[in-house]
């Protein structure tokens, strides 16, 4: 029985995997509960802010007096805080000033689209589940000793929930259809200009006329970019083959298009390719600084038409 419940474990997907509906799996890891309780307090310490300042502007105005400060005070913080999380998170993608300080957001938990009934009815549960008990739990006393073991019960209810599932979803993200990742962390890939192909003893350097690099624009520059990017990635015997059929076919082109007459033995052909994207990346950055703009290879057409 166990060993049967540790391999349908394993054959469980792992958490970190969302799977959109287009088929293209996503790694994002689930955002631990650490940097979710820091960005909660950044939260609440942004609205407790806001409900200070009105609070004090309110006894300035004498709209309310020391008597009834803490009822005034608890009322503000809900009218700010409620409209603050829903807000927030509809207009910034499910992100509030804490997940965008703790790098981390809400996304649905199908992989869908992130609707507006989730967020509204995931932060409303929010309320129900730690804010209004927890708010309660403040204002009893000793003189109602059930009604405080209950709400602090139920607060910690609530709070040990995350725990016991694999993607630290609380009730509100499981009623709303939606959990807590991380954001992935954007890397900037190096320029492969700066990989300029290395001259080999005996062989002569690849080089390209001017009227040559008038053929392609950005958009062809771009495809060998990632083409030559490709490369880099390690690929079984099958898919090396025809690694090298799309290199032989793309280098063919080339030649045939540009009217580069010497023929590029198979060992050259990526030096082939990365000379000649070094070649033309210069040829249409010295004329986009003349103010020419080459989006494709199919800009002398769109300038006749016009």
């Amino acid at each position: 029985m166990l060993r049967r419940w540790k391999e349908r474990r394993r054959a469980r997907p792992s958490p970190d995997t969302l799977m959109p509906p287009e088929g293209v799996a996503l790694n994002l890891p689930i955002a631990g509960l650490g940097v979710r309780f820091a960005a909660q307090l950044t939260d609440i310490i942004i609205t407790t802010i806001a409900a200070v300042c009105l609070v004090v502007l309110l006894l300035v105005v004498n709209l309310t007096s020391p008597q009834t400060l803490m009822a005034v005070g608890a009322l503000l913080f809900f009218l700010i805080r409620v409209p603050y999380y829903i807000c927030a998170e509809l207009a910034w993608n499910g992100q509030t000033l804490g997940k965008r300080l703790m790098k981390i957001k809400v996304v649905s938990h199908d992989g869908g689209p992130l609707t507006a009934h989730a967020l509204v009815l995931r932060n409303l549960m929010k309320e129900a589940e730690i804010f209004l008990p927890g708010t309660l739990l403040l204002t009893l006393n000793a003189a109602t000793p059930f009604e405080s073991l209950a709400s602090f019960a139920w607060v910690t209810m609530a709070l040990m929930i995350p725990l016991f599932n694999r993607y630290r979803r609380r009730l509100g993200d499981m009623m709303a259809g939606t959990h807590v990742i991380h954001l992935p962390v954007p890397v900037l890939l190096k320029d492969l200009a700066s990989e300029a192909p290395l001259p080999i003893e005996g062989r002569k350097k690849i080089t390209f006329l001017a009227h040559q690099l008038d053929h392609y624009g950005a958009y062809e520059l771009q495809t060998l970019e990632t083409l030559l990017r490709s490369q880099n990635t390690p690929a079984g015997s099958a898919s090396a083959k025809q690694r090298q059929a799309t290199i032989e076919a793309i280098v063919e082109k080339i030649r045939k298009k540009i009217g580069y007459a010497d023929p590029v033995p198979p060992a050259d052909r990526l030096r082939f390719l990365q000379a000649f994207y070094n070649a033309q990346r210069e040829h249409l950055e010295q004329r986009q600084l003349f103010g020419d703009r080459r989006e494709n290879k199919h800009y002398a057409n769109e300038d006749r038409n016009a």
